[in-house]
This record gives C-alpha cells, sequence and structure tokens, in this order.
C-alpha cells in the first residue's frame, strides 16, 4: 500500500492534547499535520514503514548499481531506507530484555515505522504519542492494514503530559523528537510511566559542548524544522535529575555521515543535507545513542 492510499483510509484520532496548549506545540503541531516530504513518504513506500529519522551504516554501493535513471534512483532509494531501518533496529536492540506482556511508548511516534518494528520484533504492545493528528492517523491507518491494530496504537498526544499510569511501562523511546521539548519535563515524564528498572533510550543529535556553543550549521538545522537542539551535557544533567542513569552512551557521528552523503547525490534532497554534513564534520554536531535505566 503506498502513503497515498494509507492517507485516504486512516481512521480518525481522538485528540489528547492537554488544554490551553502552548503557542509553540500548536505550532510544531501544524508543520508535523502540513509535513509531506517526499524524503519521508517515497522511502517509506519502499516497504511500507514509515520513519522520521535518519540512517546508520555503511552504504552496500552493489546495491546500488552503476545505471542512471529512474531504476538507479529507486535503487539509492531502497538503500537510504534500509539504512534508516537499521537505525531503528539498532535503537530497539538497546531496550534490554522485552516480553509479549510488556508495553511501549515510543514519544513522537511519527508515522508509526518503529512501533511496527517494535512490535515485530518484541510481540508486545506499543503505545505512540505525537502532537500531529495527520501522523497519529496514517499510522493507525497501517496498524490497521497489517493486522496489528489489537497492539500497535498512535494517538495525538503531547509527549511531556501523556496518558499512562505511573510505572506502567517497560521501556520507553525517542527517535529524534528530543529537540522539540524541555528536556527536563520530557525526562520527568519518562521517569514518571517507567517502571523501576524500565529502560529510556534515545537516538539524537546534539551539538557538542566542546565546540563552544551551537554551530552556524546547527543553527541552520534549527531553523530548518523549527525545532531546538539541545547539548550533549544538557542530555545528561537532565537525566541525572529525574533518576535515568545512563548506562550506554555510543556516539554514531560515523556511522550515520555515510547515510546524508549518499542522500545528498539523491533526487530526494531538501536542502539540508550540506548543514548536516558540514556539522558533522567538524565536530559541533554528533549524533548520539543514549539508553538510561530508571532507578
Amino acid at each position: 500500500m503506498t502513503s497515498t492510499e494509507l492517507t485516504a483510509t486512516a481512521p480518525s484520532t481522538s485528540p489528547y492534547i492537554p488544554e490551553p496548549a502552548t503557542p509553540y506545540q500548536e505550532d510544531i503541531a501544524r508543520y508535523w499535520d502540513g509535513e509531506a516530504r517526499p524524503v519521508n513518504l517515497r522511502l517509506g513506500d519502499v516497504d511500507g514503514l514509515y520513519h522520521h529519522h535518519y540512517g546508520i551504516g555503511a552504504v552496500d554501493h552493489s546495491a546500488l548499481g552503476d545505471g542512471a535513471g529512474e531504476a538507479s534512483e529507486q535503487k539509492l532509494i531502497a538503500e537510504l531506507h534500509r539504512l534508516e531501518s537499521a537505525q531503528a533496529s539498532y535503537l530497539l536492540g538497546n531496550l534490554g530484555d522485552i516480553g509479549r506482556d510488556d508495553t511501549l511508548v515510543d514519544a513522537g511516534c511519527g508515522r508509526g515505522g518503529s512501533m511496527v518494528m517494535a512490535h515485530r520484533r518484541f510481540g508486545s504492545r506499543v503505545e505512540g504519542v505525537t502532537l500531529s493528528a495527520k501522523q497519529a492517523d496514517f499510522a493507525n491507518g497501517r496498524a490497521a492494514e497489517l493486522g496489528i491494530q489489537d497492539h500497535v496504537r498512535a494517538r495525538v498526544c503531547n509527549m511531556l503530559d501523556t496518558p499512562f499510569e505511573t510505572g506502567q511501562i517497560s521501556a520507553s523511546w525517542n527517535n529524534e523528537s528530543t529537540m522539540y521539548v524541555d528536556l527536563h519535563d520530557l525526562f520527568a515524564e519518562h521517569s514518571r510511566i517507567l517502571e523501576v528498572g524500565g529502560r529510556y533510550v534515545t537516538i539524537t543529535g546534539c551539538w557538542n559542548p566542546r565546540y563552544g556553543q551551537p554551530s552556524k550549521w546547527v543553527s541552520q538545522i534549527n531553523a530548518h524544522f523549527e525545532c531546538n537542539i539541545h547539548s550533549r551535557r544538557e542530555y545528561l544533567r537532565a537525566m541525572a535529575d529525574n533518576r535515568l542513569v545512563p548506562q550506554t552512551v555510543i556516539d554514531l557521528t560515523p556511522d550515520t555521515l555515510p547515510y546524508w552523503e549518499l542522500r545528498a547525490t539523491s533526487s530526494l534532497v531538501t536542502g539540508i543535507e550540506d548543514a548536516f554534513i558540514n556539522s558533522y564534520r567538524d565536530g559541533s554536531f554528533q549524533y548520539l545513542l543514549i539508553a538510561a535505566d530508571r532507578v
């Protein structure tokens, strides 16, 4: 099923945004409700897993071939999608020992690709939250098409104030969505919903404190996505303040550069590729995985 067909058949979603929503939350909801970048939709059309994040891993140049034209472009798109699914799989692999009876939360779930992957991997229930009704409808429509709507659900919800009971979630994550919120407020909510011993994981871009201040490239990324990228130091401090103890911090910057360098050669360029490539190369921006346990 294509992205166009999914949009047409997706069920409606009841909102759960606490009133009054802040002007910024309303802006972000409008931004993602109106977003329809080919780079997200065409990649998802490869196999029906629609992501809103980037990729990691070495490019398989043998899969790209030596040709040109539409056939070559489709191979390149398939390779980009393989790298972004590899990123989601890597995040899920850091959630720890998850069972079929566990409930997971994807905070900032987008169109739901990672939720589908999590259910397929663990057999567990997966709850997603997003400020965008359009994204939630899309994700729920895809779950219904796959017949997993009893296990995978997205809802319109502020990730800083979720409807989940205290201490009832086995694991939770943010995949490139932390730059839209205050980190102390975010980690306080993850700490509240996670059971003691539960695992929280994020993969995120953050500016490098050793650089001194956010670079001009980071500022361009902020403006492009209407977000506020945090420093690596802010993540660790906010986690410590909210009973989330980091167990693993992995610098994925070298692993994500091949994705960006390949994407910059595709028809899906958005104009922000150079900012990512240059900031990763000069060390002002980092791509990190942080896994922390609730204590």
